[in-house]
C-alpha cells in the first residue's frame, strides 16, 4: 500500500546525519511519496510490454492513426496541381477561421490544427515528390516563391457555397 506523510517543507527541519531518505520526491517539496510503485496503478506502469495508454484509449490512437494513413494515401493519388489548388483553398479557410475568431464569431477551435495538418501533410507530399525528380533544396524555394505570386485570389470554399445560394 502506498503511503505518503507531509514533511516539514522548512529549511530549519532536517534529517539526521546518517539518514538517507530513498523515497521519490514530488515537484511539492512538502510532500514525499515512500513506497509507492508505479507499477501498482493501472495505466501507469512503464515495463516492458505495458501498454502507455490506460486501458480503452489505445483503440482511438489507432483508429487516428488509421484515418491519417488514409489520408496520405488520398493526398499522395492526387496530381501536384490539384494539391497546390486544394492548399491555397485550405490556406483560405484558414484565413477565414482568423478573421471569424477576431470578429469574436462562433467557430470551431479544433479546425485550426486539422486544417494546418492538412496543409503540411500536402505540402510534405509536394515536396516528396520533388526530391523524386532531384530538386534540391535551392530550387524548391525559388519554384515555391514562384508559385506563391502565380496564385490568383479567389475567395476559399465555404465562401464560395455561400454566394451561390
Amino acid at each position: 500500500m502506498a503511503t505518503m506523510s507531509l514533511a516539514a517543507a522548512s529549511p530549519l527541519a532536517s534529517t539526521p546525519r546518517g539518514l538517507s531518505v530513498s523515497a521519490p520526491r514530488t515537484a511539492f517539496p512538502g510532500l514525499r511519496i515512500g513506497g509507492a510503485s508505479l507499477t501498482r496503478f493501472s495505466g501507469l506502469a512503464a515495463g516492458a510490454g505495458a501498454p502507455l495508454l490506460p486501458a480503452g484509449r489505445g483503440d482511438a490512437a489507432v483508429v487516428r492513426m488509421a484515418k491519417r494513413e488514409q489520408e496520405l494515401e488520398e493526398i499522395r493519388a492526387m496530381p501536384t496541381e490539384k494539391i497546390e489548388e486544394e492548399v491555397v483553398d485550405l490556406k483560405g479557410e484558414l484565413f477565414m477561421l482568423r478573421l471569424k475568431r477576431s470578429a469574436r464569431q462562433e467557430f470551431k477551435s479544433s479546425e485550426f490544427g486539422r486544417m494546418r495538418k492538412r496543409i503540411a501533410r500536402m505540402l510534405t507530399v509536394k515536396r516528396e515528390r520533388e526530391i523524386e525528380q532531384g530538386i534540391n533544396k535551392r530550387l524548391s524555394r525559388k519554384l515555391d516563391r514562384k508559385w506563391k505570386q502565380s496564385i490568383v485570389v479567389r475567395p476559399p470554399p465555404s465562401l464560395r457555397e455561400n454566394k451561390e445560394e
